[in-house]
């Protein structure tokens, strides 16, 4: 039986309206999966009525179980959040913020009363939502929130390529705090199940120092020798295949070339900058984004969840020029996740 896979509409004043369309608009989605969108009916008819040459249908259900499941049609599940004459499209709102919040809350529900297999979101702006009253940091947080989920952290996917993050959402300051042993340990034993879950029957695990050369034996700082290097140790010692703690300035290029399965990356910038730099690929001849192509997915969770990697991009929106692949390549990873649970 395919897997339900529920879908958020993201921001609807941003891009995600409009590359959920263009996911629809394949077959092949209906071949793996069966996709079901949560957002707003006014905000999709908006964009079809732009584009009759798709000729798609919307599909309005209470429940998932509900949908037809076959291209040409697009199953939803319609909150009515937006009333379209006052969503200001390609700009941060109230509106928008609070209808990609509720999105969200929507699907995490489905999935937790097993409607749906796995989730998978579009981009929300977290000054929107924010201002709309619903104070988080992003998607993350809100799926650690709302599932009750202590222990969590942020895979992100390209190719051969994947990272997890000690910490993402937090001052520099902060993220050379939050490097300890215990924390480093909980994200090795994450990285290593996160692999076994995609099928790697014995994952590599590359860990990275948090100092430029890991320290140089302290010369540079002191956390690999007292908080990094013992959790690699005390993650081996469980069986596990860590290694490091590991230069972050050549492990990357080692793990995407096929030597390590994952890397452990020790915060928000350290793992998100080679990853974008693969996935992301910007024309300037054009001025555009000739791929947008990574994953952002949440370990650890009570349910599947994985996401496009990049955000809004009001500057984009309702112009018809985004990118869908990166949402194509979070719909494979929450399939792929799916099958193997």
């Amino acid at each position: 039986m395919k897997k339900i896979i529920g879908i958020t509409m993201g921001d609807p004043a941003g891009i995600g309206p409009e590359i959920s369309i263009k996911a629809f608009n394949k077959p092949a989605l209906y071949e793996r999966s069966r996709p079901v969108l949560v957002g707003d009916k006014s905000v999709l008819t908006y964009y079809l009525d732009q584009h009759p040459e798709l000729d798609l249908d919307i599909h309005v259900v209470e429940k998932p179980s509900e949908g037809k499941f076959t291209f040409g049609t697009i199953d939803l599940i319609d909150l009515g959040v937006v009333q379209l004459a006052e969503l200001p499209i390609g700009e941060v709102s109230q509106i928008g913020g609070n209808a990609a919040f509720q999105y969200v809350k929507k699907v995490i529900e489905l999935a937790m009363e097993k409607e749906i297999d796995a989730t998978v979101t579009n981009p929300l702006n977290k000054e929107a939502m924010n201002a709309a009253g619903h104070h988080y940091a992003g998607h993350t947080e809100i799926y650690a929130d709302l599932t009750g989920t202590e222990k969590y952290t942020m895979m992100l996917a390209d190719g051969n390529l994947r990272v997890v993050h000690v910490s993402t959402h937090v001052s520099l300051r902060e993220a050379c705090d939050r490097a300890t042993k215990a924390r480093v340990l909980d994200v090795i034993r994450i990285a290593d199940k996160a692999c076994k879950n995609l099928g790697i029957k014995e994952p590599r695990i590359a860990v990275a120092g948090l100092n430029p050369h890991c320290g140089e034996n302290g010369l540079f700082g002191q956390e690999e020798i007292h908080e990094i290097n013992p959790a690699v140790e005390a993650a081996q010692a469980e069986g596990i295949q860590a290694f490091g703690s590991l230069p972050a300035d050549t492990v990357f290029s080692k793990a995407n070339g096929g030597m390590y399965d994952i890397v452990v990356a020790m915060y928000h910038d350290q793992g998100h900058i080679p990853l974008k730099l693969l996935g992301f690929v910007y024309d300037q001849a054009t001025q555009s984004w000739e791929a947008v192509k990574g994953v952002n997915i949440t370990l650890n969770l009570p349910i599947i969840r994985t996401s496009v990697d990049h955000g809004t991009a009001f500057d984009q929106a309702g112009k018809w020029t985004a990118s869908e692949l990166s949402l194509e390549n979070a719909i494979d990873y929450a399939i792929r996740l799916a099958e193997n649970s």
